[in-house]
């Protein structure tokens, strides 16, 4: 304890990166948990009842499930149903831009956990670079002291297991919630997939009523 104080006391100036670093995972941290937390939704359940309801060509009743269901997920059911209803024949990529705007929600700030992760090892291997090169220049001062140089080098080693462990926890959590985006983007693709359905099964409901009109025209 007294070798954590002295690392503290001594070595603030290039721990205080590291802590600065600390303190913007634990915001980033909390932040999407609570976010993910509250957009969160079963689509399994919500599937079938968007699929009775467009079996029904109820467009309305779609956009009711999609306001009672909320979050992030009934903003892009009720896009997609509004989209449905305006530009069947472009639908595909209307709702792949609303898609890609709900992911971009869902992974705002991850960069600054991928970011820490990379860097904070870094910023505590040049703290320890510092304090050895300090211990060093103590030696060259005082003279060969073994007591000097076991507690510069573990004051030193300090500041690498504190970017160590910064950087656990931000890439620990960086994985974490890029597999929770990974997982609303399976979501959305079903979503997708659902309404794509009915759009070719209107086309093919069409194509006959094309074909026997043009029939009777040749009669």
């Amino acid at each position: 304890m007294e070798l954590l104080w002295n690392s503290i006391k001594m070595d603030w100036p290039v721990l205080l990166p590291i802590l600065v670093c600390a303190i913007l995972v634990v915001q980033v941290v909390l932040q999407r948990w609570s976010v993910y937390s509250k957009n969160k939704r079963d689509i399994q359940v919500l599937i079938p009842r968007i699929q009775k309801e467009l079996a029904n060509n109820n467009l309305q009743g779609v956009q009711n499930i999609a306001i009672h269901c909320g979050g992030v997920v009934g903003e892009v059911v009720e896009e997609a149903a509004r989209i449905f209803a305006d530009q069947k024949a472009g639908f595909s990529r209307s709702f792949d831009i609303s898609a890609a705007l709900a992911i971009r929600k869902l992974e705002k700030h991850l960069t600054v956990l991928g970011t820490i992760g990379g860097v904070a090892p870094f910023l505590g291997l040049f703290g320890t670079v510092v304090r050895i090169l300090y211990t060093f220049q103590d030696l060259a001062v005082q003279g060969n002291q073994s007591a000097a140089v076991a507690m510069g080098i573990g004051s030193a080693l300090i500041a690498t297991a504190f970017g160590l462990i910064v950087a656990i926890i931000a890439v620990i959590f960086f994985n974490s919630f890029q597999s929770v985006v990974k997982h609303y983007e399976d979501d959305f693709q079903l979503i997708k997939l659902l309404f794509l359905s009915f759009v070719d099964s209107d086309d093919d409901a069409a194509a006959p009523v094309s074909a026997s009109s043009s029939t009777s025209s040749i009669k």
